[in-house]
């Protein structure tokens, strides 16, 4: 795998698929054990272990919000299948979605994966922050 072909998973495969709604295509993004550990401010730190708890969130995620992610830098480590990675997001609420009424969230998130050979997400930690908010404004997951 070349630095080129992680920034693709990240940005393209992954951060893709999420910006698409496209749920199978997240999915595939993960090895069937993959985890993702969550740190929002000073809320309780949120871990997904199960695929179908991993998918629950990503459901909540694209059923609420249209997202955008941007402006990425990136801090590779090729020999150990790892990445850091810096970016902003923006959350617009879906008009049929439960916040429909809520504003539009912009965060600085920065994300840390580990990958497998076959590029694919066995771990990643997700921290973010929205600056506009202050931290008792979450994505609104769990409900």
């Amino acid at each position: 795998m070349t630095r080129a072909d992680l920034i693709d998973v990240i940005e393209s495969r992954y951060f893709g698929a999420v910006m698409r709604a496209d749920l199978p295509a997240i999915r595939a993004c993960f090895t069937p054990h993959a985890t993702i550990i969550i740190r929002h401010g000073d809320n309780p730190v949120r871990h997904f272990a199960a695929r179908s708890d991993l998918m629950d969130f990503y459901t909540h995620i694209c059923g609420n919000y249209d997202c955008w992610f941007g402006a990425f830098e990136h801090t590779i480590d090729l020999a150990a299948l790892r990445a850091a990675s810096r970016f902003r997001v923006r959350l617009t609420p879906k008009p049929t979605g439960l916040y429909a009424a809520a504003a539009v969230q912009n965060l600085e998130n920065c994300n840390f994966f580990d990958l497998t050979p076959d590029q694919r997400i066995h771990h990643m930690v997700i921290y973010y922050a929205n600056p506009t908010a202050g931290p008792a404004a979450p994505t609104g997951y769990p409900r």
